[in-house]
């Protein structure tokens, strides 16, 4: 798997490590909260067909460099950003699952000149309505969630894993748990997994407002993908974004709860193909 190293700004000397395959136009696939660059691996071949396909660990996930520092939204788009000039890519759709897809329309709204197209897959979108789980908000606490994450194990992980899943495929849940794990779960990742998770709060929670404002205001088509029975994002939050945004469309997935792009992967690749590089972009 490649890596580069960022220039400039607040991500100066920041290594990102990625996957690339195809070849056409930029298409970045963005994971979620605890997900990686190849938890998106049954979605880019079918997009390399006709993209040049990126899936990239964010800062403080997967094999990328986990620092210290405040993980905000705005500092996931600014790696993002930095990724984008790294590869010489002036413009880019994005695909984000989860928070990557906080992390994509952040993007989108602070430099939407570098957004081509946005596809959100049970996403989070900051300026809808969204409350953290008592879970979420439990190991969030400082102290607490250190105490919490020392007794984490792969059995627990993935119990948990599970709960995320309409119907749950023990091969998935294993591929995602296990793959380079011991990277994954040691302390300097558990710390940048709890740094996320308490900053990312603020952006939800107390700036809900300016991000609601911009919402209102991005021109890009946006392709909405959400499981109907999604427990960790509820698909009224997606129903609410759509109402949003101006140029969206949803496609609901019935069956299915927050991997629409592992539990329904036939329909999803579709869909994507459809939007990204294929007919004209939903109005």
């Amino acid at each position: 798997m490649p890596e580069l190293q960022l220039r400039g700004g607040e991500v100066d000397g920041l290594r990102l490590h990625y996957v690339v395959e195809g070849r056409g136009p930029a298409v970045i696939f963005v994971h979620g909260l605890g997900g990686f660059a190849e938890s998106w691996r049954h979605n880019v071949r079918p997009l390399a067909n006709r993209a040049t396909v990126y899936s990239v660990d964010l800062p403080g996930f997967g094999e990328s460099a986990k620092p210290r520092t405040h993980y905000r939204l705005g500092y996931f788009a600014s790696a993002l950003r930095g990724f984008m000039d790294a590869l010489g890519l002036a413009q880019a759709s994005l695909v984000g699952h989860s928070l990557g897809g906080a992390v994509s329309i952040t993007l989108a709204l602070t430099h939407p000149s570098r957004v081509e197209r946005l596809a959100l897959v049970g996403a989070i979108v900051p300026g809808c309505s969204y409350r953290p789980s008592w879970i979420y908000r439990l190991v969030a606490l400082r102290g607490l969630g250190e105490l919490l994450s020392l007794g984490g194990s792969a059995r627990l992980y993935k119990a948990a894993l599970a709960r995320c899943f309409h119907a749950p495929d023990r091969r998935e849940i294993d591929f995602f748990i296990d793959y380079g794990y011991a990277s994954r779960t040691d302390g300097v990742a558990r710390a940048a997994y709890l740094a996320t998770l308490r900053h990312v709060r603020i952006d939800v929670e107390t700036h809900a407002e300016d991000y609601r404002r911009a919402l209102t205001t991005l021109q890009l088509p946006v392709l909405l993908i959400h499981g109907r029975q999604d427990r960790v994002v509820p698909a009224e939050h997606c129903a609410e974004v759509a109402g949003v945004l101006r140029h969206a469309a949803v496609r609901w997935v019935d069956e299915c709860g927050h991997f629409p792009q592992i539990e329904h992967v036939e329909a999803v690749n579709g869909w994507l193909v459809d939007f990204l590089v294929g007919r004209t972009a939903p109005r």
